[in-house]
């Protein structure tokens, strides 16, 4: 088990004066089979007039604040304590299973497992399936091919084949225009990921979270680790959520802290709202540092 301390600051400096500032935070992690969140707390300056936590559609810990004290600055900083196991599912069970026999068991499943990835199988605002994604998928999803062994390919190949460059891509970029351009960060590659697994009838799902900072020593550092990170997740009967990184091509384990996940991007952005002012924002600044703390 490894213990981590998050601490994810946002800034906003704005042009003019704002009259009011309605936002929605996904900055608390959420409890998983692999992880605990041990402590959480969002501290929004000036002092919101309302705060109030809810348990989104996904089961995600999501903050709404508003403020109607006139500002031209809003600082928003989430601060977590997380003890992560990493615990991966037992695939032995699917060592040899085709992919396809995974998506048609999917496809008539009645129990809550199956019908609730059947969700994560329909288009979603930023991620629609295409038969473009299905096609350049389907290089891993050979026919008969071991579902384990066919998506670990695909995570491979995302990693391989795309150049991780920040500031290439935006929030509106596309798993299709990913593949135009080849360049672009890990909410992309992860959209990628379950474009293309969707496209193959396979439910996935967008995971948003933290990567580890520090790698262990004479390791490489990780690309991500900065900034909010993503990753995608399949749905396998019987086993459950398998989580990989195709950022780094990686399955994830304990160097990865879970805050949220959803279709896509914009089920569990981590911070997003609506100000009132005639003016522009004028400065973003995101910092997000993630320490390993001692196990108490």
């Amino acid at each position: 088990m490894t213990a981590y301390r998050v601490t994810h600051r946002t800034r906003y400096r704005y042009a003019e004066e704002v009259a009011a500032s309605y936002g929605l935070a996904h900055l608390l992690p959420r409890d998983t089979p692999g992880q605990v969140c041990r402590s959480a707390r969002l501290d929004v300056v000036p002092t919101p007039d309302l705060v109030r936590e809810r348990t989104d559609f996904f089961g995600n810990r999501a903050l709404h604040f508003s403020l109607h004290e006139p500002h031209v600055e809003l600082a928003v900083t989430a601060t977590s304590v997380v003890e992560v196991t990493g615990t991966a599912p037992d695939l032995r069970v699917l060592a040899q299973r085709p992919w396809e026999d995974v998506r048609d068991t999917v496809r008539a499943g009645t129990d809550a497992a199956l019908l609730d990835a059947r969700t994560f199988v329909l288009d979603s605002p930023l991620v629609r399936s295409s038969a473009r994604l299905r096609d350049w998928g389907a290089t891993s999803f050979r026919p008969g091919r071991p579902v384990v062994e066919a998506v670990v390919d695909l995570c491979g190949r995302i990693h391989h084949d795309f150049t991780f460059e920040p500031g290439a891509t935006d929030v509106s970029t596309t798993a299709e225009e990913l593949l135009d351009d080849g360049r672009g960060v890990c909410q992309d590659f992860a959209h990628l990921m379950v474009g293309c697994l969707r496209s193959l009838g396979l439910p996935a799902r967008y995971v948003s979270g933290y990567l580890e900072t520090r790698p262990p020593p004479g390791e490489p550092r990780l690309q991500g680790s900065d900034v909010s990170h993503a990753w995608a997740s399949i749905h396998l009967p019987v086993v459950g959520w398998f989580d990989l990184d195709p950022t780094n091509d990686l399955v994830v384990g304990d160097q990865h802290i879970t805050t949220a996940w959803g279709r896509d991007y914009a089920d569990v952005t981590p911070l997003k709202g609506v100000i009132f002012t005639d003016g522009t924002t004028e400065e973003l600044a995101v910092e997000v540092d993630v320490v390993r703390a001692a196990v108490t």
